[in-house]
């Protein structure tokens, strides 16, 4: 397990920067044909709602 020491506006930034990539993510899903890709993104997108749950535990991480 990796441990980060953020401060406020560190933590912030980095939720910002993981919301925008599972949207873009969303998007790349929807738009491709290939099985094996579409797969790739979902776990990649899993991944990132997953970091963004542990930056805030007692919140739920919005579908976009």
């Amino acid at each position: 397990m990796i441990q980060l020491d953020l401060n406020e506006e560190e933590r912030r930034i980095l939720e910002e920067v993981l919301q925008a990539a599972v949207s873009d993510l969303r998007m790349e899903i929807a738009n491709t044909d290939s099985y094996d890709f579409r797969k790739m993104l979902k776990g990649r997108k899993a991944a990132l709602r997953k970091t963004l749950e542990a930056l805030q535990p007692d919140a739920v991480v919005a579908e976009r």
